[in-house]
């Protein structure tokens, strides 16, 4: 026997063997069907027995294998089923002979055979025949399993008879020498008559009973014969056929103790009837009640029990048969039979390790010459049965063997298809799945260069195939999970491979379906690159949405009642994970920020790398990015526009290298640190972008309030100078711009700024919207600076100490040359000495102009953008006025202010002033300039904190009046500059100029006396002429707008004579006399009441007279200011009368 059977199993030796066979031409999927259903019919209850019939088929059975029916009757073919297709009776003889001729084949051991007709129809089959059965088609024959039924009660009636012959002692009859067929040729010429002789055929026959009765389904009776059979033959050592009795003891002691069959399938062995499953399972109970009634022979279960052998007496009887038949080279496919069943059986033992003996006995078992497929089928065999015991690993080697021996060079068509299946079936034996996710958390299982070496032979058999999508997966699967096993050259090799096969079929996500169903998972590159942290990426600051504050919103700000509850703190720590606190917006660009390096030894190219997100329309838009060799972290920025609003979920992201379509999902990424992944997108808003006419600035403004300039322009100006600054506002996106607001803040300077630093009129940029997409406005900001124009004081007490400001005497370039600070009589701070006298010291202003606009439908969902303009100015300094003084006019209702004007530019200067001429200021030179002013009356600036509750305490307060009255001073003023050669003009404000002194001057007396002369108004140089003789009438008028009564007040008026040398004469009794009293008596005047006094002179002599206004001095005289007592000068020139004159 040559072809062994490796499905052979212990239970096996109780089965008859039936063979199934097709003559003539039978459509291979109609055989099987049949087939199928004739297997089914695997046991039968014989009838009027307890006994059961255990039926094997086969529909390929070697007849060289037959000869060994002799050694184990489980070998023997008893039955032959022939099936055939006859569709007409003239080919009926033919098919007829087919079947005697197949009869002949096994003619010597079948007990009975059936021929199943098909497709035949008519007188032929409609003859009664017990060994033919004629059946219209395949469909049409429903009887066949009770013609099997039948068939096999025909074979247990013929093997009964054989059973009941031969275990029949005939002391008489001559036992024949049962033999296998390699000993007919040593047995010829032996002596028959010898007693060593004869016990060899008597225990061999007994084995063959033992045989049959096990077949017969009688278990006792073989245990019994088998024990006698082993005593027999052990006495002549007849080694061989010893060995076959061990193993049928073996096998009839595994029926009794595992009646499910060792075979491994479940199921496929029914529980025994009969006899067989009322003693299996009252084995433990003596006497139990059987099927019919009560067993009076309870000696039966008692000597089973004795007989059959313990469950580790059955290995060790194993071992012993397998050695007998070790001897015998030509015993090599028993040997390795009965090594399968023993591992059988021990796998359900549960003993590994004496298994794997029998297996590596079995391993080094040497048959004839086997052929490819044998031995694919054998090692398939072994890595099954290592499969069973629990040795993955090495039933996995055995696997690869087998599939090694499909694609064997001695075979001229090699069988990839199978060496790729029984590859596949070797991946769990090495800790191998092709799912990467299996291998993405934890540490690496198996061994890696086998698992690499697995890996490459399932590329090559692919590729061998003819499938090159299955290559780039098992390549694409190697690179991604043995990365960090491979070495930089390996690395290489498997790229290059890999783009050789992409190029003809490109790596993509879909999975792949082989033909048994196995389904292959889509591999990403999540190792190439390797990302180690995504971030979601606000808006830049100039395109953030920005919700309109309501006072809803703010009274609802959590929804629970309690301060603090752990549980809620918990739910938001989780909802912060995953929800981020800024919005994107529907139609802009948004980013994610990715960390990657690549782990290569080479350039890394990464194509068509975007984003996978989910909950919103999204359009990715692909970037390709080259990382260098071992790059180290790399900061890489994936864009894309949202198109709808809603939730937006960032789930991954996709790239393309080597030819590979990944989609990787950052839950498949170990280690990936992220912000969040989920973002609101609020509908979409338009786009300002801001132009001017003004240059790019290289300073940054930093506001406090960390937000970000857009754009950074920059002016230089005079102090004094006003600019315009014209903004281009252009609507860049797809809404139209409805809304708009401008503010301004100044920053960053400790400058004071004196009036309206920035000034726009917003109504005519609003007229011009709403403002649709690519259209423009504009916008006008002017730009007015007007810092301090005085000097330091330090520097005014040099400019008084040299005479610069009286003299006009003009000053040297640069002037800080001239005045110096006088350290020996004023001590300086260190870190204000260089500010000293510095004129050309340039002062910076800074500014953000924000605009805040809204439209489309993000504004009816209440959101707006804000947009920053940074505006940097640099001032330079114009004029200073380096002192300030006032002279009385000669009006008491006005004054003259001297102004000390000084031009700190390098450009000759001219400054005017209102009704005055202009100056004209080489560079570096001071003059003096005088004003003659009208007095102001500041009586509507508050003077007390009670009228101006807004500032803090009096002296803001004071600052504020003070402030106050320099504004309009400065407005009746009205100096102006100009740089003739720049053709730059600007103003020059006294506001920070003035003192308190100088204010005072300024200001009208709260006490307006008027003195008329002959009914004319006397002020000025007004000169009043009257007649000698004639008496002159004079009035006083008081009237009081100060805030309190005031007086009484007594006046004298004394006249004089002014002889314009220095010399007053009042000793003019004889020129002058007064009609009445010379001193006038006022009484009380109350606030905003006036009060008239009159009196007369009568000159005496011509000339021109003066009048001296004196007062009293008296306790209401001195509560007051003297400046409240300032009347007019009375200028009187006396003439001849008319007649006179012309005499």
């Amino acid at each position: 026997m040559s072809v062994p059977d490796y499905m052979q199993c212990a239970e096996d030796h109780q089965t008859l063997l039936v063979v199934v066979q097709p003559i003539g031409i039978v459509p291979e999927e109609s055989f099987f069907r049949i087939y199928k259903r004739i297997s089914a019919v695997s046991q039968v209850n014989v009838r009027d027995s307890q006994r059961v019939l255990f039926i094997r088929y086969r529909h390929h059975y070697p007849p060289e294998n037959n000869e060994w029916g002799d050694f184990q009757t489980h070998r023997k073919v008893v039955g032959l089923i022939t099936i055939t297709d006859c569709s007409s009776a003239k080919d009926w003889p033919q098919t007829f002979e087919k079947f005697h001729l197949q009869k002949e084949m096994y003619g010597s051991t079948l007990y009975d055979s059936r021929l199943f007709v098909f497709g035949l129809q008519g007188e032929i089959a409609e003859q009664p025949r017990t060994d033919v059965a004629f059946y219209p088609s395949y469909d049409e024959c429903e009887t066949v399993e009770k013609r099997i039924e039948d068939f096999i009660e025909s074979l247990f009636i013929v093997l009964e008879s054989k059973r009941l012959d031969r275990a029949t002692d005939k002391s008489g009859d001559k036992i024949p020498l049962l033999c296998v067929p390699f000993e007919k040729k040593d047995f010829v010429g032996l002596d028959t008559d010898s007693r060593h002789y004869k016990k060899r055929c008597q225990g061999r026959m007994r084995k063959h009973v033992g045989d049959l009765c096990l077949q017969a389904g009688m278990l006792q009776d073989s245990l019994v014969h088998y024990h006698m059979a082993v005593e027999l033959l052990r006495s002549v050592n007849d080694f061989l056929w010893l060995g076959a009795a061990l193993e049928g003891l073996c096998s009839a002691s595994v029926i009794y103790h595992y009646p499910g069959g060792t075979g491994g399938k479940v199921g496929s062995r029914r529980a025994q009837g009969g006899s067989l499953s009322a003693e299996a399972g009252n084995r433990h109970r003596p006497g139990a009640l059987t099927s019919n009634g009560i067993n009076a022979d309870t000696s039966a279960e008692i000597g089973r029990a004795k007989n059959c052998l313990s469950p580790e007496d059955i290995i060790d009887k194993y071992k012993e048969a397998i050695s007998y038949y070790g001897k015998y080279k030509n015993a090599g496919v028993i040997e390795l039979e009965a090594c399968v069943k023993a591992v059988r059986v021990l796998a359900i033992q549960k003993r590994s390790m004496e298994a794997s003996e029998f297996l590596q006995n079995a391993v080094y078992i040497n048959l004839r010459q086997l052929s490819e497929e044998e031995k694919i089928q054998r090692y398939s065999i072994l890595s099954e049965l290592y499969e069973r015991i629990g040795f993955h690993r090495k039933s996995a080697f055995f696997k690869r063997i087998a599939a090694m021996q499909c694609a064997a060079p001695s075979i001229p068509e090699p069988g990839w298809r199978a060496c790729y299946k029984l590859l596949l079936e070797t991946l769990p034996g090495y800790s191998l799945s092709l799912d990467p996710k299996d291998f993405s958390k934890g540490t690496h299982r198996g061994w890696a260069a086998v698992q690499m070496r697995l890996l490459h032979e399932l590329v090559y058999a692919s590729r061998r195939m003819g499938n090159p999508a299955l290559c780039v997966r098992h390549l694409s699967f190697l690179l991604q999970t043995m990365l960090d096993f491979l070495s930089d050259q390996e690395k290489k090799d498997v790229t290059q491979s890999l783009e050789s096969y992409t190029a003809k079929c490109p790596g993509t996500m879909e999975f792949i379906t082989l033909p048994d169903g196995l389904k292959l998972p889509p591999v990403p590159f999540t190792k190439l690159p390797i990302v180690r942290s995504v971030k979601l990426l606000n808006l830049p600051t100039s395109l953030r949405p920005h919700k309109m504050k309501s006072l809803l919103g703010q009274n609802v700000s959590t929804k629970s009642p309690f301060i603090y509850s752990p549980i809620i703190a918990h739910s938001r720590g989780e909802e912060r994970n995953k929800k981020i606190d800024f919005q994107w917006v529907q139609g802009d660009v948004c980013e994610v920020q990715l960390m990657v390096y690549n782990p290569m030894p080479f350039e890394l190219r990464v194509e068509n790398m975007g984003l996978l997100t989910t909950g919103v329309e999204f359009e990715s838009l692909p970037a390709a990015l080259s990382l260098p060799a071992e790059s180290g972290l790399y900061p890489v920025t994936l864009v894309g526009v949202p198109q709808t609003t809603g939730q937006i979920t960032v789930n991954g992201y996709h790239t393309s290298v080597f030819g590979v379509f990944s989609d990787c999902l950052l839950d498949n990424l170990p280690g990936v640190k992220t912000n969040g992944s989920t973002v609101e997108v609020i509908p979409a808003l338009p786009r300002l972008q801001i132009s001017t006419s003004l240059p790019r600035s290289a300073h940054t403004l930093q506001p406090s309030t960390g937000d970000e300039i857009s754009t950074n322009v920059s002016v230089q100006l005079y102090n004094g100078e006003t600019q315009q600054l014209i903004i281009k506002l252009e609507n860049i996106g797809t809404e139209p711009l409805e809304k708009l607001e401008v503010t301004a803040k100044t920053v960053n300077t400790k400058e004071k700024l004196y009036g309206d630093f920035l000034s726009w009129k917003l109504e005519d940029t609003l007229s011009q919207f709403p403002l649709k997409p690519g259209k423009i406005a504009t916008f006008t900001v002017n730009i007015k600076v007007k810092l301090d124009f005085s000097c330091q004081e330090n520097l005014l007490q040099d400019l008084s100490d040299d005479g610069i400001s009286v003299t006009g005497l003009p000053l040297s370039s640069p002037f800080r040359q001239v005045v110096k600070p006088r350290v020996e009589t004023k001590p300086i701070n260190p870190q204000e000495s260089s500010k000293v006298g510095d004129f050309s010291h340039v002062k910076t202003l800074e500014a953000i102009l924000n605009f805040k606009y809204s439209g489309g439908p993000g504004h009816v969902e209440g959101y707006y953008r804000n947009l920053s303009l940074g505006l940097h100015v640099e001032v330079e300094p114009s004029v200073f006025f380096t002192r300030v003084s006032t002279l009385p006019a000669s009006s008491t209702r006005q004054c003259h202010l001297l102004l000390d004007v000084f031009n700190s530019t390098e450009h000759e200067l001219t400054i005017s002033a209102w009704n005055n001429e202009d100056l004209i200021l080489h560079a570096g030179e001071c003059q003096r300039m005088a004003i003659q002013v009208d007095k102001f009356s500041f009586e509507s600036f508050p003077e007390s904190p009670t009228d101006g509750t807004q500032f803090a305490n009096a002296k803001q307060l004071e600052e504020e009046r003070q402030q106050a009255k320099g504004l309009e001073i400065n407005s009746k003023l009205d100096i102006c500059w100009k740089i003739p050669s720049l053709k730059r003009e600007g103003e020059a404000s006294v506001e920070g100029v003035l003192n308190q002194l100088v204010l005072e001057h300024l200001q009208l007396a709260p006490l307006q006396w008027d003195i008329l002369v002959d009914g004319q108004l006397c002020d000025c140089d007004i000169v009043v002429n009257c007649t000698v003789g004639d008496p002159v009438p004079l009035e006083v008028k008081l009237t009081n707008w100060s805030k309190h009564s005031v007086g009484p007040f007594a006046l004298t008026v004394m006249p004089y004579q002014d002889y314009q040398n220095g010399v007053h004469n009042y000793e003019l009794q004889d020129a002058i006399t007064f009609v009445g009293s010379n001193t006038f008596y006022i009484d009380s005047v109350k606030p905003t009441k006036d009060s008239v006094y009159f009196g007369a002179l009568l000159f005496l002599y011509t000339g021109d007279f003066y009048l001296n206004i004196k007062f009293h001095e008296d306790n209401c005289s001195k509560e007051l200011p003297l400046s409240w007592f300032c009347l007019p000068s009375v200028h009187i020139r006396a003439t001849e009368p008319m007649g006179q004159t012309k005499l």
